[in-house]
């Protein structure tokens, strides 16, 4: 059984700028894009800084890392520059009569 988090209302995020939730041992930053949202985790793979304080590119559905330049897909996860070579780990998501849930990660 899949267990979701409800996070909050869609109509309480705004296009491209981040919403933060912390698990125990991440942060998951969670992007609208239109009516769609994507979530991954608020850590550059290439030092461990953080993500989501860089440029977010809706139209292309990119992050830019703040600190070296690194650039992802959040909508995938796929790393699309160096110096990161490691993708971003994604977290599913879905929208339920306009409030926004996201699958927790496994902490066990």
């Amino acid at each position: 059984m899949t267990n979701w988090l409800k996070i909050d209302k869609l109509e309480n995020f705004n296009e491209g700028e981040p919403v933060f939730h912390d698990f125990r041992y991440e942060t998951a930053a969670i992007v609208r894009v239109g009516d769609d949202v994507f979530a991954f985790e608020d850590r550059c793979t290439h030092d461990d800084g953080p993500l989501a304080d860089g440029i977010i590119d809706v139209l292309n559905c990119e992050v830019h890392c703040p600190r070296h330049g690194a650039r992802f897909n959040f909508c995938t996860g796929e790393v699309l520059s160096m110096p990161a070579v490691t993708d971003v780990p994604t977290y599913a998501t879905k929208i339920e009569a306009g409030e926004v849930y996201i699958q927790p990660p496994d902490e066990s």
